[in-house]
């Protein structure tokens, strides 16, 4: 596909997911307390998309990822939080 054909089919549904994530931005900013390992891990992927390089999809994905290659021996949860808390 060309640049424009891609512009043409993704560029208002990536709008509209870029808003989103301002809008929930400001909500963690507006809100009391304090955040915890998940928004470490989405400001670090944030930072992920600035620049011209390749491989963005990936690298977000990994700044959200586990980094260990050892397995636990026991789940400690039993259900999934989308960010990897160190």
């Amino acid at each position: 596909m060309t640049k424009q054909q891609i512009l043409d089919l993704y560029f208002l549904d990536a709008r509209h997911k870029l808003i989103e994530v301002a809008a929930f931005l400001d909500r963690m900013e507006r809100a009391e307390g304090t955040a915890d390992f998940r928004l470490k891990a989405f400001r670090t992927a944030l930072a992920k998309l600035d620049g011209k390089g390749k491989a963005k999809a990936k690298k977000v994905l990994l700044a959200f990822s586990d980094p260990t290659s050892k397995p636990i021996s026991v789940a400690t949860t039993k259900g999934a939080v989308g960010a990897y808390r160190p």
